[in-house]
């Protein structure tokens, strides 16, 4: 019994033991924070590429329909360039000052991208088609030129 007690009472080796514990408790979601951020950065940096990119596309086109129809594919090709799925974003353009004809000349046209970002390694919930993530929104404005040749 003696023995016992005195192998219980010692503390030998415990503090690399509850080191060890503690730091894995601790860092596993310092590691998912890392993750989900890093995956949130390049979500924002996507879609911020896709609608820059988008809005220059736009602004060089001769028709409406020719600008509406490059601007979605060059945005769509800068999604996809960041591993973002063309399917769960949304892009829209609006113009300024009139939105019947966008490429007036000193127009503003503005591309506005929306996605969402699913959060790593969480399951698709029950009644959701998409697993849980963060809505990222860029939008970019570029002024249709002076020189503008438009048909």
């Amino acid at each position: 019994m003696r023995r016992w007690r005195r192998w219980t009472a010692d503390d030998a080796g415990s503090a690399s033991l509850e080191f060890v514990t503690a730091g894995i408790l601790l860092l596993i979601p310092l590691v998912y924070l890392v993750v989900t951020l890093s995956v949130i950065q390049s979500g924002a940096f996507g879609v911020e590429g896709a609608a820059r990119a988008g809005a220059r596309v736009f602004v060089q086109s001769r028709s409406d329909d020719d600008a509406v129809r490059a601007a979605t594919d060059a945005a769509t090709f800068a999604l996809d360039d960041y591993g973002i799925h063309a399917a769960n974003a949304t892009v829209s353009i609006s113009c300024a000052p009139d939105p019947a004809d966008c490429l007036t000349r000193h127009g503003q046209v503005t591309v506005t991208v929306k996605t969402m970002v699913p959060l790593p390694l969480v399951p698709p919930l029950p009644g959701l088609k998409v697993p849980p993530g963060i809505p990222v929104v860029a939008s970019s404005t570029e002024e249709v030129s002076r020189f503008a040749v438009t048909q």
